[in-house]
C-alpha cells in the first residue's frame, strides 16, 4: 500500500524539510500551507521531481471546513490517508507574561491546540486501515519558556497530553500517534517572535553547542511514520540538542 501523508505547515521550516525527506522515501504528499503559496509550490515541485505525487492546499487549520477540504483533496487526488504530520503552529512576540495580549493568547491557543485537534480528528476519520500521526510539539512544553512565551509552551504541553490520550484510544484501531519535540531550530519561527537571531543566541548554550537544523527534526518525524517504528506509540522524541 502506498503511503499518503498530509503535512500541515508544510511550506517552510520543519514542515518543508519533512516533506522533502518523505518524498525521498516514497510518500505521496498533501502539503498544507496558510500564506506562502510560492514556497508551497516549490515543495510540491521538489517532491514531484523525486517521482511522487504531491499537491498544495491552502487552509487555516482552525477552520473545520478548510481542514475537511484539505483531506478531501488529499483522498481524491492521492488516495487513502496513511499518515499525518500535525505541524502548523505559531508563536507570538517574546516578552514577559504580563505583557501578553489577549489577541495573541487566543490565536496561539486556537492554532496550536484547537487546530491540532481538528486536523488529527479529520485524519483519524479517514484512517480506516490504520495509520500514523506525528504531532510536532516543542521542548518548550517542559521548560515553560519563562520571560519569553509561557502561553506557547503551555499549548505544546497540551499537544503532548493529546498524544498520550489518543495513543491509548486509537491503538486498538491500528493508529499510532507520537510526538517530536524540537528544541531551538534555525527556522523562520523566530522572526515572528521578534528575535530573528534567537537560534544563534541560544544555540551555543546547549550541550551540543548549536541550534538544530530542520532536516534533523525531519529525520525523527520520518522514522515515527515508518514501519521501523511499528511498535512505537504514545512516545515523545525530543530532538533538542540536549536542552
Amino acid at each position: 500500500m502506498s503511503k499518503v501523508t498530509v503535512v500541515t505547515g508544510g511550506s517552510r521550516g520543519i514542515g518543508a524539510a519533512t516533506c522533502r525527506l518523505l518524498a525521498e522515501r516514497g510518500h505521496d504528499l498533501a502539503v498544507g500551507y496558510r500564506r506562502d503559496q510560492a514556497a508551497a509550490d516549490e515543495v510540491v515541485q521538489s517532491a514531484s521531481k523525486l517521482g511522487v505525487r504531491a499537491i498544495a492546499v491552502r487552509l487555516d487549520t482552525v477552520v473545520r471546513d478548510q481542514v475537511v477540504h484539505l483531506f478531501d483533496r488529499a483522498e481524491a487526488e492521492l488516495g487513502e490517508i496513511t499518515g499525518l504530520v500535525n505541524n502548523a503552529g505559531i508563536g507570538s512576540t517574546i516578552g514577559p507574561f504580563v505583557d501578553l495580549t489577549e489577541a495573541d493568547l487566543r490565536r496561539v491557543v486556537d492554532v496550536n491546540v484547537v487546530g491540532y485537534f481538528l486536523v488529527a480528528q479529520e485524519a483519524v476519520r479517514r484512517m480506516s486501515a490504520g495509520g500514523s500521526i506525528v504531532n510536532v510539539s516543542s521542548g518548550a512544553a517542559t521548560t515553560g519558556s519563562p520571560n519569553e512565551y509561557v502561553h506557547y509552551a503551555a499549548t505544546k504541553a497540551a499537544v503532548d497530553t493529546m498524544t498520550v490520550g489518543l495513543s491509548k484510544e486509537l491503538g486498538p484501531r491500528g493508529i499510532r500517534i507520537n510526538t517530536v519535540s524540537p528544541g531551538v531550530t534555525h527556522t523562520e519561527f523566530h522572526v515572528g517572535s521578534g528575535e530573528p537571531g534567537r537560534a544563534d543566541r541560544v544555540g551555543p548554550n546547549l550541550p551540543l553547542g548549536r541550534a538544530g537544523r530542520p532536516e534533523e527534526i525531519a529525520y525523527a518525524i520520518a522514522w515515527l511514520l515508518s514501519d521501523e517504528a511499528s511498535y512505537t506509540t504514545g512516545a515523545t522524541v525530543r530532538v533538542a540538542g540536549g536542552g
